[in-house]
């Protein structure tokens, strides 16, 4: 799938929900948000397919529960597809079968319903521009099932919180974390990266570790290639497994 690398590119969306209410609601909350355009609406997933092969949109706001065609399978339709549009999954229903089933169709962020307006606008732009959002529940939840420890065992989630570059939500200095610190960083890790790397777990997102760390954002995102490289990893959330397993060895 292709994605945004002009910062001040608009964002097409297509908004697909069952619910007609969703559907304004999520309109009137994202539609004009910082260069977010909505180009459409669909009422189930089938529509949704159909809709996003004529309208070519840069992001698919997916429910799960749908009729006809439900949003997991509308999400691999679109990847068997090809098409160019990043899914991103908002519903009501949490739980570890809809995460893994969205992320493995193709979905690239999965947020709850109850998420605040502002994560679902940055899981938009997040999502045009490469990145990953997630609820604080399923960040936590992901970390564990990924690493093959059982969901139960995390701790209680921060506010919401993102893997993007953006900035959302409540989240920062102060708020719980689901990994624990080890004594010091890993073989070739400098000490300041491997606390960039323990925030980055804990679901922080560029803007606010810089702001914790008094460091620029440029900074941070050097700091960050660096631990994509040491560590062998090539995104945040392959970070975050990778700081787990080694906080608990």
């Amino acid at each position: 799938m292709a994605q945004l690398t002009d910062p001040d590119a608009r964002v097409r969306v297509l908004v697909a929900d069952d619910e007609n209410l969703m559907r304004a609601g999520l309109r009137l909350m994202i539609d004009g948000a910082r260069g977010i355009e909505v180009v459409g609406e669909a009422a189930d997933g089938a529509e949704a397919v159909t809709l996003t092969r004529e309208l070519d949109p840069d992001v698919v706001l997916m429910d799960v529960r749908m009729p006809r065609m439900n949003g997991l399978d509308a999400t691999r339709a679109l990847a068997d597809e090809g098409a160019r549009a990043r899914v991103v999954v908002l519903t009501a229903f949490d739980t570890d079968d809809y995460l893994l089933d969205a992320l493995r169709g193709g979905a690239v962020s999965f947020l709850l319903k109850d998420s605040p307006p502002e994560a679902v606008v940055e899981a938009v732009l997040d999502a045009a521009r490469g990145g990953a959002r997630f609820s604080p529940s399923v960040l936590t939840r992901l970390v564990r099932l990924a690493a093959g420890r059982p969901a139960g065992a995390a701790s209680a989630p921060s506010d919401d919180i993102g893997l993007g570059g953006g900035s959302v939500g409540e989240s920062g200095p102060g708020a719980p974390s689901a990994v624990p610190s080890p004594a010091a960083a890993p073989a070739g890790v400098t000490e300041r990266e491997w606390e960039v790397a323990q925030l980055i777990a804990q679901g922080l997102t560029n803007a606010e570790i810089a702001q914790q760390l008094y460091l620029s954002m440029p900074t941070i995102k050097t700091h960050t290639s660096r631990l994509f490289d040491k560590l062998g990893v090539t995104n945040r959330v392959q970070l975050a497994i990778r700081v787990l397993e080694l906080s608990e060895t």
